[in-house]
C-alpha cells in the first residue's frame, strides 16, 4: 500500500442557488457524477453531506461558492477521472453554471494513506497556493509535485 494518497479541493462560484433554473443542468448531474467517482478506481473518499454531495456544505462566506472534496490513490486515477470519463463534460460546461474565480479554486496535496483531509485544510492549501503559487505544500494539475515517497519528480 502506498504510504502516500492525493487530497485534492476545488471550489466554485455557482451563478445562482442549486435549486435555480440556471443550476438545473449541473444538479440534475451530481449524482451520476458522484456515483461515477465513487465507482473509479482509484477513488477513496469524498466530502459529502447525508444527501449524497457537497453543495449545502457553507465553507466560504460568500453562501455561492460550493466546495469539492475528494481523496485518490495518485494523480493518474484522479486525472484519468476529471479528464478522461464523463465527468470532463462538466467540466467543458462549467461556464453555464459558475463564474470565473480570481483566486485560487483548486489545490492538491499528499496526505498520509488513510488521512481525511478537513475542509479548513483544504482551505489552507487554497490559501497557499494563493499566497505562494504551486509548491510541493498544494500544487495543481497544471504544476504537480511528487508524493514525498516517489522516487521522480514531478508526478503526472
Amino acid at each position: 500500500m502506498a504510504e502516500y494518497q492525493l487530497a485534492q479541493i476545488n471550489i466554485a462560484k455557482a451563478r445562482d442557488t442549486m435549486d435555480s433554473e440556471i443550476m438545473k443542468g449541473f444538479v440534475e448531474r451530481l449524482d451520476e457524477i458522484n456515483a461515477l467517482a465513487d465507482a473509479s478506481a482509484g477513488f477513496i473518499w469524498r466530502l459529502q453531506t447525508e444527501g449524497g454531495d457537497a453543495t449545502s456544505i457553507q465553507a466560504f462566506e460568500d453562501p455561492s461558492i460550493i466546495v469539492n472534496m475528494s481523496v485518490w490513490q495518485n494523480m493518474d486515477a484522479l486525472k484519468h477521472y476529471v479528464y478522461k470519463s464523463v465527468h470532463v463534460e462538466l467540466v467543458r460546461d462549467r461556464d453555464a453554471w459558475f463564474n470565473k474565480m480570481l483566486q485560487a479554486h483548486q489545490a492538491l496535496w499528499w496526505i498520509p494513506a488513510g488521512h481525511i483531509p478537513t475542509v479548513a485544510e483544504g482551505k489552507t492549501r487554497l490559501q497557499h497556493i494563493e499566497q505562494n503559487g504551486p509548491s510541493a505544500q498544494a500544487f495543481t494539475f497544471a504544476k504537480p509535485f511528487a508524493a514525498p515517497d516517489a522516487l521522480d519528480t514531478p508526478d503526472s
